[in-house]
């Protein structure tokens, strides 16, 4: 995979006023964003937010994957199904409301956990897209005063019959969201 480097390509600066108030109210900083059209009907999304949340809060939320789906909006389940050192096949299950109709979609994740750089680097193994892939890096600040970032990139096409065109402002809306439920999920939890 390719991976975009999230800190110098998210030039879009995106406020968070779409998003639900009960998530954005404590936000003083807009969440950058960026979407990238690539071929054949695929979009690589980035989003960013700075955070008070410590590198430890942060890694532990984002790697506890059986209880992900307890705070992420719209995702109904995630499941370890294996684990080999630090790879890890996730079951997730996505479902949410999109034109009046519930959409739900399915995909068996190959994770792969890197501590040292604060990354976790996704790629589909199977599923209900194409292609879906990324990853979540955490990076801790050098300036104890300034916060640290939590960073999500995707790569995602969609299944034939769904192009991600269609599906892209609440592509872009989600991963702000993520980023949010990610964010206040840490800022509830102890340090390890």
């Amino acid at each position: 995979m390719s991976s975009i480097s999230a800190t110098k390509n998210l030039s879009e600066s995106m406020p968070v006023g779409d998003i639900p108030s009960s998530q954005s109210d404590h936000r003083n900083e807009p969440i950058e964003q960026t979407m990238e059209v690539l071929p054949n009907g695929s979009r690589r999304l980035a989003a960013q937010l700075s955070t008070s949340a410590t590198f430890e809060q942060l890694w532990k939320v984002l790697t506890n994957y059986n209880n992900l789906s307890s705070f992420i909006p719209n995702l109904a389940s995630s499941e370890i199904l294996s684990q080999e050192g630090k790879t890890f096949r996730i079951k997730q299950i996505g479902a949410q409301d999109f034109f009046g109709l519930k959409f739900s979609a399915e995909v068996i994740l190959e994770l792969i956990e890197d501590l040292d750089n604060g990354l976790l680097k996704f790629s589909l193994v199977k599923g209900d897209f194409r292609k879906f892939e990324g990853s979540w890096r955490v990076s801790r600040s050098s300036n104890r005063k300034k916060s640290n970032s939590l960073v999500y990139e995707l790569i995602v096409q969609g299944f034939f019959g769904m192009p991600v065109s269609i599906i892209e402002k609440r592509l872009r809306k989600d991963l702000k969201t993520n980023l949010i439920a990610v964010e206040q999920e840490a800022l509830k939890s102890k340090t390890i």
